[in-house]
């Protein structure tokens, strides 16, 4: 497709950015052993805009990319990065009004080698995150979003109380073919995962949130087959304790990982806060999915 998105474009604020669609970039983070996360950071070229600043892999989107497609093409092309390397995690964008650029987070399993790919990077390296604010010679643009972007770094598992959020849900004889239920609850929200969850109020996440999602069934909702956005859990008996055993799983192997609960009953969600977990209600999964 043709490469439209070169050009400068000015944004409400009265100044002069890259991008006339606005650009993205990619942030890629690995977590260590201890949880420590390391971000890959690219030293711009000294000819372009703010040039040998350090900030991220990123560029002009052109027309007919989103933030992600537009964020890994670009970390091919300056930082020879392949997406298959990497789990996107979320976007943030920071809007100019008018002109927005968007960092796409992405978890990278290893220290993924990086090098120049083009003559817009001077170097690559990956440093760990509590460092950066420290760091001289910033890329503007990075150093004023890094304090909001920090927090929303760490990668989420939502798990969801599939018999709970199918109650709360009320379709007319759910009863009687709790299976069928659960599939559409399943179906619909990989379906609407794809495109990007909004996390609950307060959660630190960006506001396109790409988590992880575990679907808890029990009883006769179980046989059901996990899709590529949906992990399926089946509850061998209590669907409550397999809940509860699913979070202390997350902690005891990726504790640096944020879980977040989706259901409403009060004693299961007493039980998964004390593994400290976070707990919504099925509201506000069922506002995202497409009416019925």
């Amino acid at each position: 497709m043709a490469r439209d998105g070169d050009g400068w474009a000015l944004c409400a604020q009265g100044h002069r950015h890259w991008g006339l669609h606005g650009a993205s970039g990619l942030l890629a983070v690995h977590f260590d052993k201890d949880g420590v996360p390391h971000v890959l950071m690219q030293q711009r070229a000294l000819w372009s805009h703010h040039g040998g600043t350090w900030g991220l892999p990123g560029g002009a989107l052109d027309s007919h990319e989103d933030a992600v497609s537009g964020a890994l093409r670009e970390a091919l092309e300056e930082a020879a990065l392949l997406a298959d390397g990497l789990r996107v995690l979320g976007v943030y964008t920071d809007d100019h009004g008018g002109w927005t650029f968007q960092t796409v987070i992405a978890e990278a399993a290893t220290l993924l080698p990086a090098v120049p790919a083009n003559g817009e990077s001077i170097s690559l390296r990956w440093l760990p995150a509590d460092e950066i604010a420290g760091e001289a010679g910033l890329h503007p643009g990075f150093a004023h979003t890094w304090p909001e972007i920090r927090p929303a770094l760490p990668p989420s598992v939502v798990v969801l109380d599939a018999a709970n959020i199918v109650g709360a849900r009320a379709e007319h004889g759910w009863w009687r073919d709790r299976a069928g239920a659960a599939r559409r609850l399943r179906d619909e929200v990989d379906t609407r995962a794809k495109d990007g969850l909004r996390p609950p109020e307060g959660f630190p996440a960006p506001a396109m949130w790409f988590p992880r999602i575990v679907m808890v069934v029990e009883g006769k909702a179980r046989g059901l087959e996990p899709t590529p956005g949906v992990e399926v859990v089946e509850a061998p008996g209590s669907g409550d304790d397999a809940i509860v055993d699913t979070v202390r799983e997350i902690r005891g192997t990726r504790s640096w990982e944020r879980v977040l609960v989706v259901t409403a009953d009060r004693e299961l969600r007493r039980r998964v806060a004390e593994l400290d977990a976070q707990v919504t209600g099925p509201g506000w999964l069922l506002g995202q999915l497409r009416p019925r």
